[in-house]
């Protein structure tokens, strides 16, 4: 009997670590479905985080790349007192970042929902 009240109550902590973990990402940056993110982009920093050859294939019109192995070194030249819209091609790399920039103290962090991978507004690249 022990036994199953230590198995159910480590499976309570487990369950509430990952609720407060998936809490704590949403709190860091806010996902903007595809039309409100397309909104203010020239009012905000649009920060790409996919490697050079991935932004330079294709990306929204505006955006600075960043890639995400050099973002902890370069996020602190984006400004505090402007929004920061970030995209990757799923979203996983944007909460990511969204986490290292709230823990920096910058508070209007927002992401594109799903990433670039579902955009259907303008694509700029080098070959266009």
């Amino acid at each position: 009997m022990d036994t199953w009240l230590i198995i159910l109550l480590a499976a309570v902590v487990v369950i509430l670590i990952l609720v407060l973990n998936g809490y704590r990402n949403m709190k860091s940056v806010k996902a903007l479905p595809q039309e409100e993110f397309k909104k203010d982009l020239r009012r905000v920093q649009l920060i790409d985080l996919r490697e050079k050859e991935k932004y330079e294939y294709g990306h929204i019109m505006g955006a600075r790349n960043i890639p995400m192995m050099n973002f902890s070194m370069k996020m602190n030249s984006l400004r505090k007192d402007k929004p920061i819209y970030l995209y990757d091609q799923n979203g996983r790399l944007s909460i990511r970042a969204g986490r290292m920039l709230k823990k920096a103290g910058y508070t209007e962090i927002y992401m594109l929902k799903n990433g670039i991978s579902k955009w259907t507004g303008k694509i700029k690249s080098k070959n266009r």
